[in-house]
């Protein structure tokens, strides 16, 4: 009965991750079916809900903001590890892969993940709030590192194309982990209340209903999360064949992938968004989105330039002239939401129809 009793305690999003591992050592390196196909992707979805409650369960304990930043990180991380991973096996095919992939991530988190969140608040509570100091200060972050990392190889002109120069990429590595450990310091350290929900009166507010959960627990969150991470990151690289043949029989442009990559590992931070907003705490969705997106490139850049040491092939980073038009569009647009410090159901509508605007011209440029 003891036996019994333990075993009713272990909740399912303790099992998945594991099952989850289980089924990625199981399938790696191997041609799968229809059937494994299927298999592999309801595995996969699963693992990404669990990920989103352990994230959640860490977020709690530690508070904000440190608890977006844990999670944003480690999802990065992981899709820096996955971009690598494909630029290798892929060849000069994939030249393409990480400016795609990351520009996704970038609209996806300023116009998916924000556009939503507002519009999940503004539905339960009519006006979100949040605090404009800090979203304001994420977001002049983003538009730095998109600019510097993403636009700028399009117009120099030390190498042809839109590529930048071994001493260039450098730079932007650089650079992007100084603006992206700035910010981090910022915060967490100097400014840490610019990050946090705010009530009406427009004061940081810090609380929980909930009482946290216990220093065993937490630790248990954040392993079962790390083996989440890994997990779906693992199986998104097992369904990348599936993946790719899915997207060329469908007539979309190689490019798409990297969108299908950045929706797949972005899925914890969107869904983990949407309930913070159902919970009227909009800052840590924005906290959530504007940290993705800077994580995101901060992260990924300095890492795809350290393996360009051994990749082979080019690596193209600038965007074309539609994709600058849109990560302008979303500045300028993001710059009108966050300065008022409050948003309607308009503002997530507009950030919503730009995501969609983003994923039509890149099945249809």
């Amino acid at each position: 009965m003891i036996a019994v009793s333990r075993l009713r305690q272990v909740s399912w999003t303790e099992v998945v991750p594991v099952l989850g591992a289980v089924v990625l050592a199981l399938a790696w390196g191997r041609d799968l079916g229809a059937v494994l196909v299927t298999i592999v992707a309801i595995v996969l979805a699963g693992t990404v809900l669990s990920a989103v409650h352990h994230a959640e369960v860490v977020a709690h304990r530690v508070g904000e903001p440190f608890g977006s930043l844990v999670l944003a990180v480690a999802v990065t991380v992981i899709e820096v590890a996955l971009i690598v991973t494909m630029m290798i096996s892929g060849g000069p095919d994939t030249a393409s892969l990480a400016r795609d992939t990351v520009f996704a991530a970038v609209m996806i988190t300023t116009n998916g993940i924000v556009g939503l969140s507002l519009l999940v608040g503004a539905f339960r509570y009519g006006v979100t709030l949040f605090n404009p100091e800090g979203s304001g200060a994420a977001l002049a972050t983003v538009a730095t590192l998109a600019t510097l990392c993403l636009v700028l190889p399009t117009f120099t002109a030390s190498t042809p194309g839109p590529e930048f120069s071994t001493s260039q990429l450098a730079f932007a590595a650089v650079a992007s982990i100084a603006l992206y450990a700035t910010f981090v310091l910022t915060q967490t350290v100097r400014h840490r209340d610019f990050f946090l929900p705010v009530t009406a009166d427009g004061e940081p507010d810090a609380e929980e209903h909930a009482s946290p959960p216990s220093t065993k627990e937490t630790w248990i969150s954040l392993a079962l999360l790390m083996v989440a991470l890994v997990v779906v990151v693992g199986l998104a690289k097992v369904e990348s064949p599936a993946i790719e043949a899915g997207v060329k029989a469908a007539g979309f442009p190689p490019s798409f992938v990297g969108v299908v990559i950045a929706l797949l590992v972005l899925l914890p931070e969107t869904l983990a968004a949407g309930r913070a907003a159902r919970r009227d705490r909009v800052q840590i969705s924005l906290n959530l989105g504007y940290g993705s997106a800077m994580a995101s490139i901060g992260l990924t850049i300095p890492a795809i330039a350290l393996a360009s040491v051994w990749l082979d092939g080019p690596l193209v980073l600038g965007l074309g002239p539609t994709q600058m038009v849109l990560l302008a569009l979303t500045v300028l647009v993001s710059v009108l939401t966050v300065v008022p410090g409050r948003a309607t159901r308009m503002q997530g509508s507009v950030h919503l129809v730009l995501l969609a605007a983003f994923l039509f011209l890149a099945i249809n440029p």
